[in-house]
């Protein structure tokens, strides 16, 4: 017999996604503004409404079962449509009003040349029924949830690109080698530092990054992988590691003299920070917070 889905049934399973978004009950709380009994309580309702065990919970922690995983998938994909579908009917009415969900990489907020803050003012102020929904994602991810629906724009630079978004850049963000303060060449004078001293020393890469650019390290064992910014600035700190930061993140700590730029002209580039938006149709409100996050940086939609 076919499960016929209720209204009180997609509540139930956005319950459940927020909980395995978050890793566990105690940490969707916050996003869920409810309590850990009631949610609980949600999730026991759901798994008797499906028929199935959904996941373990209690002192070992979180943990999705089989069933639970598949669930979740299906899950994604029929609120994603329903989604998509609400943001295409808001279009008919021209509705500057609802929830827009905003992507953005981590350690952008150092960063002058982004005027999301700008945007942000005059969505506020000339659009203040937009609810905007910010989440500091890693760039793939970004790009992912931007293509699944899950997020309405993504602010950020990957490697991945799909087909069915659009990009358009809205800056570029200068990136360059630093070492910490215990690093053996932080007191190096910069003319006695070559890249094939750089190169012999360990370093931490960003798990996101271009495989090409990881060629010309022969000794993976050594080198260490990081997926957000800021863990990676926490081992270049540790002195053990040399690695590359934006510049704008890391002059912060340059000022306080835990870190130092190295004059590895080699390994400093500028990366995209694109703006990514579905391709086709679009809510009103999306077009609208896409538009006013472009013109801050002088661009139009």
């Amino acid at each position: 017999m076919s499960m016929k889905i209720s209204g009180s049934d997609i509540h139930l399973l956005r319950v459940f996604e927020c909980v395995v978004r978050n890793g566990g009950i105690s940490a969707a709380q916050m996003e869920l503004s409810l309590s850990q009994p009631t949610i609980s309580n949600h999730l026991t309702a759901l798994e008797q409404r499906i028929g199935v065990k959904l996941c373990e919970r209690g002192r070992r922690g979180f943990s999705l079962t089989h069933e639970g995983r598949r669930v979740y998938d299906i899950s994604v994909e029929m609120t994603g449509l329903l989604d998509a579908g609400s943001a295409r009917l808001s279009c008919l009415r021209s509705e500057l009003a609802g929830k827009v969900s905003v992507g953005v990489v981590d350690c952008l907020a150092t960063d002058p040349a982004l005027k999301l803050g700008d945007a942000v003012a005059v969505i506020s102020r000339k659009a203040p029924e937009i609810e905007l929904n910010l989440k500091i994602m890693r760039p793939n991810d970004i790009t992912k949830a931007v293509a699944s629906n899950e997020l309405d724009v993504g602010i950020g630079g990957s490697d991945i690109k799909v087909a069915s978004l659009g990009y358009r850049t809205l800056y570029r963000e200068e990136h360059a080698v630093y070492c910490g303060s215990g690093h053996p060449l932080f007191t190096v004078p910069d003319e006695q530092i070559s890249g094939s001293d750089c190169y012999d020393y360990p370093w931490v890469h960003r798990g996101y990054w271009n495989r090409v650019r990881g060629q010309r390290f022969d000794d993976p064992i050594k080198h260490r992988v990081a997926f957000d910014i800021e863990a990676e600035t926490f081992l270049v700190l540790s002195g053990a590691y040399l690695g590359v930061l934006p510049v704008h993140y890391a002059e912060t700590f340059s000022r306080q003299q835990r870190l130092r730029r190295l004059p590895l002209k080699d390994e400093t580039y500028f990366a995209a920070i694109d703006l990514a938006t579905r391709t086709g149709e679009q809510a009103a409100n999306v077009n609208y917070v896409a538009r006013a996050i472009l013109q801050a940086h002088a661009l139009h939609l």
